[in-house]
């Protein structure tokens, strides 16, 4: 049995030239949501494009950017227009996209590039406008959907983090004709509860489904609100209107209860290691203060009266230590003087004379006779001696070298 046999690139080359001759696939346009985005070093983007039936690898070279407007992101939905071709080395076909767009860019894009221009004009995008989140809400009211994933992550976050937050829901009808009034309702009926944080959004979906976030009373109704807003809307690379006008604007409606419901056991772990610091602080300024203190009692107790009289006293008794020692050492000093002028004296003394058998003579008035020329024959006198005195009369004078 003959059978032909083909090389690998024999298969891959026929392929290719099937495609090749397909007309439909040398333009055409493919939707879906972008994944795996790769921006290559030499300007060619890779990626794929893919729904729910499936996936299709895409490329879109250096020279074909200039038609691209916007930086291309995971979860981006676009319409990619090129041929599908066959990549002979690999034998995988993909799409060569000549030009890419956002789904939706149309109609409703350039009405929402318009609006947006129009109220950025009027300031409702204005930052000076954006009320201050509260840090420590106790109520929160929400506007989405009463059924869906978006409430339901609201309530699981919100009592994970706070049970005790209370969440008022006044559901609103979110996608489709009159959503935008029933979103307008929901907000002003919240607002007049005198809430501390309102959360406007819905879970992610396309332009179409997220508009009624674009309409201009939803808008207004948000920019006019007393009540701080945080809007979280769609997922994280959706934008809408709302988001600009709100107060805060979450990626999620996740992230938006995560930023209006403070995470209770950290406010109270953060208060205890408040209380902590304070406690130590209080301590360390206590002892600073009770040595200051001591500090000052005891230059009080230097500079009172009581301590200047014990001091004076102390000096006055020093003083008189002194004055005492310097006395006795005077007196010392005098009696030393003294007894040598007593010695001296003693040498001099009458008494001392006579009682070496000298003796003292007068006449009866007691006037001392120092001279035998004093003396008359005849007079009488007194005679002093060392135990003694006595009468006498001169009965002759004997005058050394002459005799009367």
């Amino acid at each position: 049995m003959n059978k032909n046999v083909y090389g690998v690139g024999q298969i891959n080359a026929y392929l290719k030239n099937l495609f090749a001759q397909d007309f439909m696939l040398r333009r055409i346009s493919v939707k879906g949501e972008v994944s795996n985005v790769k921006y290559h070093s030499s300007g060619h983007i890779y990626f794929t494009l893919k729904d729910g039936g499936g996936a299709l690898a895409a490329v879109m070279f250096a020279g074909s950017r200039k038609g691209l407007t916007f930086q291309m992101q995971d979860g981006d939905c676009v319409i990619a227009t090129g041929s599908i071709e066959v990549y002979e080395r690999d034998g995988k076909y993909q799409l060569y996209a000549r030009q890419i767009e956002r789904d939706g860019q149309g109609v409703l894009f350039e009405k929402f590039e318009k609006l947006k221009k129009e109220l950025e004009e009027m300031g409702m995008f204005a930052p000076e406008y954006k009320k201050t989140i509260p840090r420590y809400a106790k109520r929160i009211g929400v506007v989405t959907a009463p059924t869906g994933a978006a409430v339901q992550d609201i309530k699981n976050i919100s009592r994970r983090r706070n049970p005790f937050v209370q969440m008022i829901l006044c559901p609103a009808k979110v996608q489709g004709e009159g959503a935008a009034e029933s979103i307008v309702g929901a907000i002003r009926t919240l607002d007049a509860m005198g809430l501390d944080i309102l959360i406007v959004g819905r879970g992610g979906g396309s332009i179409e489904d997220l508009w009624a976030f674009n309409e201009e009373q939803v808008v207004r109704a948000i920019f006019e609100c007393d009540t701080p807003v945080i809007s979280a809307v769609g997922h994280e690379t959706d934008t809408t209107l709302s988001d600009y006008a709100a107060d805060l604007r979450a990626p999620t409606p996740s992230a938006a209860a995560e930023l209006a419901v403070f995470d209770l056991n950290t406010t109270l772990q953060s208060l205890e290691e408040s209380r902590i610091a304070m406690h130590r602080l209080f301590s360390r300024r206590l002892e600073a203060d009770k040595q200051r203190c001591q500090l000052l009692a005891m230059r009080l107790q230097k500079a009172g009266p009581k301590q200047r009289l014990l001091t004076q006293k102390q000096r006055l008794q020093e003083s008189r230590t002194r004055l005492t020692y310097a006395a006795k050492e005077v007196m010392n000093r005098y009696k030393a003087r003294l007894a040598l002028l007593a010695e001296k004296m003693d040498g001099t003394s009458p008494l001392k004379k006579m009682g070496q058998g000298y003796g003292f003579i007068s006449d009866t008035s007691g006037k001392a006779k120092r001279s035998i020329k004093e003396l008359s024959v005849g007079e009488t006198v007194k005679l002093y001696l060392a135990d003694g005195a006595a009468e006498t009369t001169v009965n002759k004078r004997i005058i050394y070298g002459d005799e009367n």
